[in-house]
């Protein structure tokens, strides 16, 4: 039988065309073709997101211990625990780490480039042009964009898992504040604009990745076209007290926020996966555990599994939502 193969598309997105951080509109974009793929068979596929700092080429990354998403993958066909698929790895990634897969003024339209990408690789691949052979996963920032996407485009996407999703985002980003501010005392407004501008250049130096963190999420959550920086800070860089105004604008894209408005989509979907650590370092536990309340008061099914482990490290369960994914494709 062929062996599988990966196809780099050169992926032209014209939702980014002009964005705010002259980030390339070209991506590279690495498209798994599965053992004995015959162009003329019709594949379900799985949008494969990147954690934050990472694009879907590190998923094909070489490891001493621990698979790549084209081992894992042959391993599971080929031993018939999952269905031949098509999967796409979608590059959402900025200047500043990652886009958390939305559109925004600050950054650019990347939910749009996704759903432009889905249209590209239906035309040019023999994918099976449905929502309920369509899904979308991803780890930690990934696993956020795999929620964001099924709430909003369910006719796009009608299969969901999100691995250790960032939820409940006053325990995962509060934390992150005294380190900013930490940083923004010792490098000032201009080391800030610095690190904006550069930032491998600013974290080969002394620049705080914690600091770059939260940057890369008010350009994300709370975007502002009239601030020197393009977005504004959630707290107050002199006493790091709060800005609630802010804050609730990021409180607005936390997924458990979300879950009411959006009971009809999630209501929708063929699968919603959930999974998260026991000793994860984000605290994204205790998040994933409210929005399975929040899921359970709402009736939304779902599936949630807690394991062993941490934030890091886990891309061993891809193995169970892989196979969940291809149960439900059927």
């Amino acid at each position: 039988m062929k062996e599988s193969q990966i196809i780099i598309e050169n992926f032209h997105s014209l939702s980014l065309e002009g964005n705010p951080l002259n980030d390339p509109a070209e991506r590279r974009v690495p498209v798994y073709l599965p053992p004995g793929y015959d162009p003329a068979h019709p594949y379900p596929t799985i949008y494969l997101l990147a954690a934050f700092a990472a694009r879907g080429l590190k998923l094909l990354n070489d490891d001493l211990w621990q698979e790549n998403i084209q081992q894992r993958l042959d391993r599971l066909i080929g031993t018939g625990e999952i269905q031949p698929m098509i999967v796409v790895m979608p590059d959402a990634s900025t200047r500043y780490g990652g886009s958390q897969y939305l559109n925004s003024p600050a950054t650019g339209h990347y939910e749009d480039s996704i759903l432009e990408l889905v249209n590209l690789i239906d035309s040019k691949y023999p994918t099976i042009n449905y929502p309920a052979k369509r899904a979308v996963m991803g780890h930690s920032s990934g696993g956020y964009g795999a929620l964001q996407l099924g709430m909003r485009h369910p006719s796009s996407f009608n299969l969901v898992a999100a691995h250790a999703p960032d939820l409940n985002f006053g325990m995962v980003y509060q934390k992150d504040i005294p380190p900013f501010l930490q940083f923004y005392e010792k490098v000032g407004y201009e080391g800030f604009m610095e690190m904006l501008a550069d930032p491998g250049r600013a974290l080969e130096k002394d620049a705080s990745f914690n600091a770059l963190g939260v940057a890369a999420m008010a350009a994300c959550y709370s975007p502002n076209p009239e601030s020197p920086w393009g977005f504004d800070l959630p707290f107050d860089t002199y006493t790091g007290e709060i800005i609630p105004e802010v804050w609730q604008r990021w409180q607005a894209l936390d997924p458990i926020n979300m879950t009411a408005d959006h009971k009809t989509s999630l209501s929708s979907l063929n699968l919603l996966y959930l999974d998260c650590g026991l000793y994860d370092e984000e605290n994204l536990l205790y998040g994933a555990r409210i929005l399975t309340r929040k899921l359970d008061e709402l009736k939304i099914p779902y599936h949630y599994e807690e394991f062993e482990g941490g934030h890091r490290n886990t891309s061993f369960r891809y193995d169970v939502s892989l196979k969940m994914i291809s149960e439900t494709l059927g």
